[in-house]
């Protein structure tokens, strides 16, 4: 079930690709990009993750923190990082608690088969910890500016 607009935020601890925890309830007082993607070092999560890199600076300038979370584990996320020089935190949640929080553990198809993934899907958390907007299946091309342009339109006290 994907969570409403106006909700909390469900806070989480996760392991970030230094190995190091990550809890949401600590990025109180700023804007949160919560993205979620199926899978690191894929073809479409690499478009997504750098297109979000090559946009860090509008990001920064907004002061919006970036978070991608997958079930990958650690080590994968670090691999991912590092081969396409990724400026923002990723989190691996491999026993799917998170993802599942969130509405994002989802049964899939692809090819005639079924499998339970992640959907690429996004949250905006607001300063106050709730949930201020949700993109579902976000496209790996337009995943940034859809971010901007929202947070420009919907009055986001540090756009330009």
């Amino acid at each position: 079930m994907v969570l409403k607009i106006g909700q909390s935020a469900p806070d989480f601890t996760l392991s970030d690709q230094r190995g190091e925890n990550i809890t949401l309830s600590s990025l109180k007082g700023r804007w949160v990009v919560l993205y979620f993607y199926p899978k690191a070092l894929t073809s479409g999560c690499t478009l997504q993750a750098e297109n979000l890199r090559d946009h860090m600076g509008d990001f920064n300038a907004l002061g919006v923190t970036v978070i991608g979370i997958s079930a990958d584990e650690t080590k994968t996320l670090a691999k991912f990082a590092e081969k396409h020089a990724l400026n923002f935190t990723l989190l691996g949640d491999p026993t799917h608690k998170t993802l599942e929080t969130y509405g994002m553990w989802q049964q899939k198809s692809m090819y005639g088969r079924t499998y339970m993934g992640v959907a690429r899907s996004t949250y905006l958390v607001n300063p106050q910890g709730k949930i201020a907007h949700f993109i579902k299946k976000a496209n790996p091309k337009t995943h940034h500016q859809d971010i901007i342009e929202w947070l420009k339109e919907h009055g986001h006290q540090n756009a330009a």
